[in-house]
């Protein structure tokens, strides 16, 4: 998963709001981050399961990780997310 260019040398990563740590959680290789363990990205519904959510029948229940990577910028803190 790439790095947006704005984001600087230090940043902190979070997935799912867990913080994660460099070298135990993910590695960063050049602009790339790369997680010790698979993230998931629910991805498109097809019409039957949207079909289902219209009509209340059941939820989504997939695993949908979400990365968040915290930098400053011009000393505010900003937050950027990052999909699987």
């Amino acid at each position: 998963m790439e790095l947006p260019p704005e984001v600087g040398d230090a940043f902190d990563v979070f997935v799912n709001g867990i913080a994660q740590q460099r070298g135990s959680d993910f590695d960063q290789v050049g602009r790339a981050l790369v997680f010790r363990r698979e993230l998931a990205g629910e991805g498109r519904l097809g019409f039957w399961r949207w079909l289902s959510l219209f009509l209340g029948v059941a939820g989504t229940y997939r695993k949908n990780d979400t990365v968040d990577v915290v930098y400053s910028d011009g000393g505010r803190r900003t937050v950027v997310t990052l999909r699987p």
